[in-house]
């Protein structure tokens, strides 16, 4: 018995310190334009961990972590007077779902190191050259309310490449942003804003089809994995609008060639397996 305790406590320990690392990458990434879902797929691939149904319920949960992040943070923008920005952030939610729906279930396929390699490399490579691009133009729009109908549809259109892997769905939209010609700051904002839809009804559509992955599940794990996301979210969240107060996005983008250049080498060596998707 004393065996059988001490090697419950010993995977109880595992898995919640797995919880932690996940729950803060969840966080750290989701609103970074750097992709939380390719930054999950690597460190899970590090962890040894199979994209089984268990393990894509606890995705499901440290995402409502990075959800309410962004509504504590942002929750002012509940009040009625800004009800026309929310319809603008409907508008922009519309391009990415429909599309979501209709290719949903051929997405598994393309979630594997290979992929997240590719796309956070060429990412990258994007966000050096927009910034080039707009180095000597001044924005013309500086307050999340003053974006207009047709920009809000821009940049839902764009969102629709963040439905592969390592594209990162903020990278995506604050493209989309920039080149509509929002300051950097409020390109972030609305991203922020345009996560809470297509994250709950990503959210309510794995729980639908994984709904029996959490019968059984530990709540231990998910809690700590929740907590975490959330802390970690809210803090990057604060920290990114300060940031894009005095810097641009080049940082980010030479991130993402590095690490994808990096994860090139690793699939290159055979450190990575030649199969990561399951």
């Amino acid at each position: 018995m004393c065996a059988d305790s001490l090697s419950i406590n010993r995977t109880l320990f595992v898995d919640l310190i797995q919880s932690l690392i996940l729950g803060l990458v969840e966080g750290a990434t989701e609103f970074l334009p750097i992709s939380s879902t390719g930054h999950l797929i690597i460190v899970s691939q590090l962890l040894g961990l199979k994209q089984t149904d268990s393990h894509i319920a606890f995705e499901i949960i440290i995402q409502l972590g990075a959800v309410l992040a962004v509504i504590t943070n942002y929750r002012d923008k509940f009040k009625p007077q800004y009800f026309d920005l929310w319809v603008k952030v409907a508008i922009a939610f519309v391009p990415a779902a429909a599309v979501g729906l209709l290719v949903h279930s051929h997405l598994k396929t393309l979630f594997s190191i290979h992929i997240v390699a590719v796309t956070l490399f060429t990412g990258g490579i994007i966000f050096l050259a927009v910034e080039y691009y707009l180095k000597n133009r001044e924005p013309t729009v500086n307050r999340v309310e003053d974006i207009s109908y047709k920009q809000a549809l821009v940049i839902g259109c764009a969102q629709i490449a963040a439905l592969v892997p390592g594209t990162s769905r903020s990278g995506s939209t604050i493209i989309g942003a920039l080149l509509m010609g929002i300051n950097r700051k409020v390109s972030a904002e609305f991203s922020f804003l345009l996560a809470l839809p297509i994250m709950l009804a990503a959210t309510g559509l794995n729980v639908v089809k994984h709904y029996d992955a959490f019968v059984g599940t530990q709540m231990l794990p998910l809690v700590v994995g929740f907590v975490m996301a959330f802390i970690s979210a809210y803090i990057a969240i604060r920290l990114l609008v300060k940031f894009l107060g005095s810097y641009t996005f080049n940082i980010f983008g030479i991130y993402r060639i590095l690490l994808g250049l990096l994860l090139f080498y690793l699939i290159y060596t055979g450190f990575i397996p030649p199969d990561t998707s399951t």
